[in-house]
């Protein structure tokens, strides 16, 4: 037993420590607020400092985890950040209100609040810099079994080693026989030695990769008991082709257990939700600031040359749906604008349709399809129904692009993918980016899509034509 009180030990303390430093960062804030705001003088800032920390609790205890997680992305550290002062405002008023102090100057609450969204992102961002270079010295790691010495236990030994920063150390595989690729002195045996090892060697975590079914099932069994005898953490890993290498979702259907071979974020309705209440907010503000810049551009485009000030085309969109999509007319009145991609010297561009495409200009009527509900600020790129036909039938995965809304810009613009595409490589490499967005989909990612997008039309683009 003596084993088992030593492991972890190391996790624990990490865990304190942020979280105290976490309830240093919101002491800082409010300090900072409390100079920031005169009229603190005639509250009562000790009684209000004292709420401002308890209402802070629920969120320690809440989140205490999510920094000293091992394998956690960037953008989930930001994402329980916001949590963190999205959790801590409700309780904060609601103990306000309970002890009837009216006097919390209204300012000193709008600058507390903006001090934490600047300075929770910035210390978790920090600590978990610091949490990956300590883990990579050596520190803090948890010690790790694999049960199984099998193609999925190779494969789970070269993720799981193949950042210093997650923190892990193997100590071995355990199987019935050894598998000719398993790495120089890491097989120890059969499962019937594993309990000592354990014991022995302090394991925090058990890895099982062996079938799920046949005659190997009792071995699964017997490992999940000698987990739970040793208190040590089991985690199952699914014998899953190379082919279906990527990110799963689990769900069950009855009692039995389900993948989705593809992780799609924006399948879930809280955030479909929130991405179309976004979508629909920022181009109703746009829309109704739209006057400023489409009365002079629409001008522009009438003396420039004669025709419509909008252009119109069929694109194929949400689910492979046709749409209309709009853009401010850069080229003169042609009958090829359906069947050719506009070129970097194009001729049938004019002046000001090539200023309006450098700038992306021609692109803010598209707010006009977001309001609408056909596109998305963010996403896919909506192309010509003719590229569809025509791509789909030569580049892999082409229609999973249309499992979301297209967008008036994306992750795979941001990352030099747009405009005209020559050669077939540079399709596939946008539909690669797309594709990575839609697995990987946050509404941080597209905050940074956006401001991304807005920092290379102000440099300018040499794609952009």
């Amino acid at each position: 037993m003596t084993g088992i009180n030593q492991r972890g030990r190391y996790g624990r303390y990490i865990r304190w420590i942020l979280t105290a430093c976490d309830f240093l960062v919101l002491n800082l804030a409010f300090f900072i607020t409390v100079l920031l705001t005169p009229e603190f003088d005639a509250a009562r800032p000790r009684l209000i400092w004292l709420m401002v920390n308890i209402a802070y609790f629920p969120a320690a205890y809440f989140l205490a985890n999510t920094q000293a997680r091992r394998t956690i992305a960037m953008e989930h550290v930001l994402a329980g950040s916001l949590k963190a002062v999205l959790l801590h405002a409700p309780l904060f008023l609601a103990a306000l209100f309970f002890l009837q102090i009216e006097d919390m100057p209204l300012r000193g609450f709008a600058e507390f609040y903006g001090l934490l969204f600047v300075m929770f992102p910035i210390w978790w961002t920090a600590s978990r810099i610091i949490i990956k270079y300590y883990r990579g010295r050596g520190r803090n790691f948890s010690k790790v079994v694999i049960v199984g010495d099998n193609p999925t236990g190779h494969r789970l030994f070269r993720e799981i080693t193949s950042d210093a920063g997650f923190g892990y150390r193997v100590l071995g595989f355990f199987d019935k026989n050894s598998h000719p690729d398993t790495p120089v002195g890491l097989y120890r045996g059969p499962i019937s030695g594993l309990a000592d090892f354990i014991n022995r060697h302090h394991v925090d975590e058990i890895f099982c990769t062996l079938p799920g079914e046949g005659t190997d099932d009792s071995d699964i069994l017997t490992t999940m008991k000698i987990a739970e005898t040793s208190v040590t953490q089991f985690f199952y890993v699914p014998q899953i082709s190379l082919n279906l290498s990527r990110t799963f979702d689990l769900y069950a259907m009855g009692s039995m257990p389900v993948l989705s071979v593809r992780h799609q974020p924006l399948s879930r309705m809280r955030n479909r939700s929130l991405k179309r209440a976004f979508d629909f907010l920022f181009s109703s503000v746009a829309l109704l600031c739209s006057p400023l810049v489409f009365i002079p551009v629409a001008v522009a485009i009438k003396m420039s040359s004669p025709g419509p000030v909008f252009f119109k085309q069929k694109r194929t969109g949400y689910r492979g749906r046709e749409f209309n999509c709009y853009k401010f007319r850069t080229m003169k009145v042609n009958t090829t604008a359906d069947t050719c991609q506009a070129s970097k010297n194009d001729p049938r561009k004019t002046r000001l349709g090539d200023f309006l495409r450098r700038t992306s200009l021609d692109e803010l009527p598209q707010f006009i399809n977001v309001w609408r509900g056909e596109m998305s600020i963010v996403g896919p790129r909506p192309h010509m129904l003719m590229h569809t036909e025509e791509y789909s039938a030569l580049i892999d995965k082409y229609m999973v692009r249309h499992y979301i809304k297209p967008g008036i810009t994306g992750w795979a613009q941001i990352n030099g993918y747009r405009g005209q595409t020559e050669k077939l490589w540079q399709m596939e490499e946008r539909v690669r980016h797309d594709v990575w967005y839609i697995e990987h989909w946050t509404f941080f990612l597209d905050l940074k899509i956006m401001f991304r997008t807005v920092y290379n039309a102000m440099r300018g683009e040499k794609n952009a034509f």
